[in-house]
């Protein structure tokens, strides 16, 4: 029996069925001591997927990836100096439109979307503006599929002082993140991706000194990260989270150790993708961006002439498994694939056949 449609989209992943096993806990009220207990795992898990956060604390709540991260800038990003956003995608410019809907002075320095970060403009203003404070910057920019170099980024945050602000939604669990070489303030992410658990549930890790601080600059009451911290640790939460899809992330996250860590996973993405590549480029489908650019989970394609990606999509599915369509200008010419979630080597097989018969049977 084929099993539904495979996702191959950048989140929400194929659960396994070990965590979606999970969503069927019992119902539980978001009040009572087992799920104070529930809450305290899940941070004190999420703290250990990463060596070197032992300085920071978890901050889980319910939403997507992009409210962790609005919730991160509504929490951290200063009112009374600036915020330096880099731009070189969608979810770049995400975070530079969060910033004007919260009022808060921000400058840009954008890069063409085939392109990484501009470090050379990056430190040439960090350099020559005293009023930023921070930048913002994403580490995996899903709209190209590009890992963008936030190690050299976060050198310069450290040398210039300049708290960073990551964006790293679509890469923790599954690419490498230095806490303690990148000058990191606060880090952002979700359950639905790299973790491979449930959409609904979204975190933020932050120094713990600048939340002992009890410093917010909010301009929100659901996405303030101080209030939610000084609840959560004891294990209460400020509003009712997503109870089940708190109980998948646990899931998860104990798979994802079960596993071997984030290592592993990035290595078992990395071998995935390139299978995948391999056949595309063999059936005449070229990368969107050089091999060292990419990140591991996720590659961008040209798409073909001729074909348009509304009729890929339809054949993929017919195939069994859901693609995704690029962003922007790049809507008529890229298609992407990603491999988080729980794809089987028969899955990868069937993927082939597909492929093979789309793009080269008449």
């Amino acid at each position: 029996m084929i099993r539904p449609a495979v996702l191959l989209n950048p989140g929400p992943v194929t659960l396994t069925q070990r965590v979606r096993q999970a969503l069927l806990s019992p119902d539980l009220c978001h009040r009572e001591p087992e799920f104070a207990a529930l809450t305290q795992e899940i941070r004190a898990r999420l703290v250990e997927v990463y060596d070197g956060a032992d300085d920071f604390e978890a901050i889980v709540l319910t939403g997507s990836g992009t409210c962790a991260v609005e919730a991160m800038l509504s929490s951290f990003a200063p009112t009374n100096s600036k915020t330096l956003v880099l731009v070189n995608g969608v979810y770049g410019q995400r975070m530079a439109d969060m910033l004007r809907a919260q009022g808060k002075p921000l400058a840009t320095i954008g890069s063409d979307w085939l392109a990484g970060l501009d470090l050379a403009a990056t430190s040439e203003r960090l350099t020559s503006d005293p009023a930023i404070t921070h930048v913002a910057a994403v580490h995996h920019e899903t709209t190209t599929g590009r890992l963008n170099d936030v190690a050299a980024l976060g050198r310069l945050c450290r040398q210039t002082g300049k708290h960073l602000l990551l964006d790293a939604v679509s890469s923790f669990g599954g690419e490498e993140i230095d806490f303690a070489a990148w000058n990191l303030q606060a880090v952002a992410a979700t359950a639905n991706k790299c973790l491979h658990g449930a959409p609904g549930a979204a975190f933020v890790l932050a120094r713990r000194d600048v939340l002992d601080a009890n410093q917010s600059e909010a301009r929100s009451l659901y996405l303030d990260l101080y209030r939610y911290y000084r609840e959560q640790q004891s294990g209460s939460s400020p509003f009712t989270q997503a109870v089940q899809v708190f109980f998948a992330l646990r899931e998860a996250l104990e798979e994802l150790a079960d596993a071997g860590g984030w290592r592993e996973r990035r290595a078992r993405y990395r071998q995935l993708s390139t299978h995948i590549g391999r056949q595309l480029n063999a059936s005449g489908v070229e990368y969107l961006l050089p091999a060292a650019a990419r990140a591991s989970m996720l590659s961008a394609f040209r798409l073909r002439p001729g074909v348009a990606y509304d009729q890929l999509h339809e054949q993929m599915r017919e195939a069994g498994f859901v693609i995704y369509a690029g962003q922007g200008a790049l809507r008529e010419r890229i298609f992407r694939i990603a491999v988080m979630g729980d794809i089987q080597p028969a899955d990868v097989e069937r993927l082939g056949r597909a492929i093979w018969t789309i793009f080269t049977e008449p």
